[in-house]
């Protein structure tokens, strides 16, 4: 009953009219992105069941919607950065790793690539950002982007306080430094130089109690000098890009919701227990307004600009009061001093800078984009074809935790680039296309959030397949709906609260593709072999089973241009069990009767929405449909969304056409060796 009332809401408008609803109009050209994981280790569940799978489903359902080569699919291995010296030296230093940081990147980066692989993950080009052909083409857009920044007028070059370990004499790089996020309401115990594990920006020195983490000692702050760009000069933009995508149907309300967050005044929040100090200060205070509420154990100052707050923070901590930061633009860092990152290009006679890890992972979709095509002996412009035209579009598939980064440093970097005058947040053929943020919620595992840095380890995505089907997987990771909310990821064989006799959720789907729709396959094949000598059986559909198909598809349209993965699946499980319920009560009475004319109607109707089913399911269990379409004995044709509504009959023409022999007990989607016993 539940997912009957779900199933109603989510198609009450389609269900009423959807044959006479306009048709979503998808691009021309398409790029579609995940987030890069990081080069220090291996891939764990989420970053496959979080980002990967479902990145995957839209390049495939875009190549055969709109062709496959206006779909360019990339991502890559994130090289650089703090997080993989860091790791890189600990290994080093307690004997667990020989070679260069270069090797010890590589080694990672190809464990990821095999791992999604082996997922049927399909990337045209999945990359490292400091190897190989990428890497020479990363730093080359490297520094046309900071160069052009720079004439533009954009960089900033800033003098701020860093962390230094006095006792090793270095300066620490970002992940050498562990403290407490000052940013009010985050419950983060792992802030970093700059960031917290939940990705929010602060400058070093609002750090609480930080710590080296080679030597245990609290560091001291020491100047250097770095490019920055002022977000807060793009607030006006940024304001203007979160209306927009407010009212776009394919951008989830967690987006505009979490850059909006950071589109406010400067704040301060203090604890109600420093009111009397405040009180006896805040004339020597810059002008602010001051916010409290009755039932708020802290109240807020707000000023007009980042050099105000600045200002009263220094004031209100030579008065011994504690506060945090409230969430706000902040000047975006570029560069760095650690040796390990993409060499910055020389300007104003600053040398030895590298960029930092997170402004070069956000345009390495583009580097790499320029190097697939570079690859494919495509012409040195063919790249703004896919990211500077209005009939091209960028979707970039990204956790919730890195909004900030891609919702709001990206967006900003990327209008930047559009020149001196004139910005805006919906650009003009020629300039850098603003991507499409999918953004899912958390991935639990176990009801808990998983994190490989963090208490609750996640298991390696490579460890489930010691359970699971890739495609079992694929399908189970669609349906949890993590477009809506935070859904947990609960694998039976790794539950240790699981009874022996508790039922496995993640195999839910699975059994609708090993149970359901592989009976309804089977029964097909064996039956036309049977009766029919092998051959597709030639004659009309009927007019229901013709009805049903063609709404089930502008339905399943409809959810993959929103990216409600969820509601695809929803959708083939009601019309996959439809066809095996269909095959079941018709063939019973064409069996009873022993009527072959009736049985030739309803192999024609089944067979039909077997051909409608292995279409629409095609994004998602690619292995085993494509299995299918090989017994069809038909050509990749098949697939085109240009001949969506053409029954099996158009496609031969008409004529009797001899399928491939099926074996007995043929299985199109096998269960996991593992299932058989439990």
């Amino acid at each position: 009953m539940g997912k009957e009332h779900n199933n109603e809401h989510n198609f009450r408008r389609e269900r009423e009219n959807i044959l006479d609803l306009p048709r979503p109009e998808f691009p021309k050209r398409a790029v579609v992105t995940g987030g890069m994981p990081y080069g220090n280790k291996e891939l764990h569940f989420g970053h496959v069941g979080g980002v990967f799978v479902q990145a995957d489903v839209l390049t495939r359902f875009l190549r055969d919607r709109i062709g496959k080569e206006n779909v360019i699919f990339v991502s890559g291995t994130d090289c650089y950065g703090s997080p993989i010296a860091e790791s890189y030296r600990s290994l080093c230093e307690s004997g667990k790793f020989e070679g260069s940081i270069e090797d010890f990147v590589r080694k990672n980066h190809e464990s990821q690539k095999e791992t999604l692989k082996k997922y049927n993950i399909s990337p045209n080009l999945f990359a490292a950002s400091g190897l190989d052909d990428a890497k020479e083409e990363h730093r080359k857009l490297t520094n046309e982007l900071m160069e052009l920044w720079y004439e533009n007028g954009w960089l900033e070059k800033l003098v701020t306080r860093q962390f230094y370990d006095a006792e090793v004499g270095q300066f620490l790089n970002g992940r050498q430094v562990v403290g407490k996020c000052p940013v009010e309401n985050c419950n983060s115990d792992k802030g970093y130089a700059d960031e917290c594990s939940m990705g929010h920006q602060y400058m070093p020195e609002d750090l609480i109690d930080p710590k080296s983490t080679l030597t245990g000692k609290t560091p001291e702050m020491r100047d250097v000098t770095n490019w920055y760009m002022d977000l807060t000069k793009f607030q006006d933009l940024m304001n203007n890009y979160v209306e927009d995508i407010s009212q776009d149907e394919t951008v989830r309300p967690l987006v505009a919701n979490t850059i909006r967050e950071f589109m406010t005044a400067p704040m301060v929040y203090v604890k109600n227990e420093y009111t009397e100090i405040y009180e006896s200060i805040k004339d020597q205070l810059p002008e602010h307004v001051l916010n409290t509420a009755a039932n708020k154990t802290s109240f807020s100052l707000e000023f007009k600009d980042l050099a105000d707050r600045d200002k009263a923070r220094a004031i209100l901590g030579e008065h011994d009061i504690r506060f945090r930061a409230g969430k706000t633009l902040v000047p975006f860092r570029l560069t760095g001093n650690i040796e390990w990152g993409v060499p910055a290009p020389v300007i104003e006679g600053e040398e030895g800078l590298t960029i930092w890890v997170w402004p070069e992972s956000l345009w390495a979709p583009i580097s790499f984009t320029r190097t697939y095509l570079k690859q494919q002996g495509k012409d040195s412009e063919e790249w703004k074809k896919f990211w500077c035209s209005k009939d091209a579009k960028v979707f970039q598939f990204i956790g919730q935790d890195n909004i900030y980064f891609y919702g709001i440093a990206e967006m900003v970097m990327f209008m930047a680039a559009q020149g001196k005058d004139n910005l805006t947040a919906r650009p003009a053929e020629g300039q850098l296309t603003l991507p499409t943020l999918v953004a899912n919620n958390h991935i639990l595992f176990l009801n808990k959030k998983a994190s490989s840095s963090g208490a609750v380890k996640p298991p390696m995505a490579a460890e489930l397949l010691d359970y699971y089907t890739p495609e079992q997987l694929r399908a189970h990771f669609l349906s949890l709906g993590l477009g809506l909310k935070s859904v947990s990821f609960q694998p039976k064989p790794l539950n240790p609260t699981a009874g022996e006799k508790d039922a496995d959720p993640v195999l839910k789907e699975g059994k609708l593709l090993s149970h359901v729709f592989n009976r309804v396959a089977r029964s097909c094949f064996y039956t036309a072999q049977k009766y029919n000598d092998g051959k597709l059986p030639v004659g009309e559909i009927s007019e229901e089973v013709l009805k049903e198909g063609k709404e089930t598809i502008l339905k399943y349209e409809r959810y993959m241009y929103r990216f409600e993965f969820h509601s695809v699946m929803n959708l083939m499980d009601t019309y996959i069990r439809n066809a095996n319920k269909y095959w079941a009560k018709h063939i019973a009475i064409a069996d009873k009767e022993d009527n072959n004319e009736l049985r030739m109607q309803v192999l024609r109707d089944v067979f039909h929405m077997m051909r409608v089913a292995t279409v629409l399911m095609h994004p998602v269990v690619p292995e085993g449909t494509e299995l299918l379409l090989s017994y069809l004995n038909l050509d990749e044709s098949f697939w085109d969304w240009n001949r969506i509504f053409d029954t099996l009959y158009d496609f031969t023409g008409g004529k009797e056409h001899q399928l491939k022999f099926l074996e007995p007990k043929f299985d199109f989607f096998p269960m996991h060796e593992s299932q058989f016993n439990a």
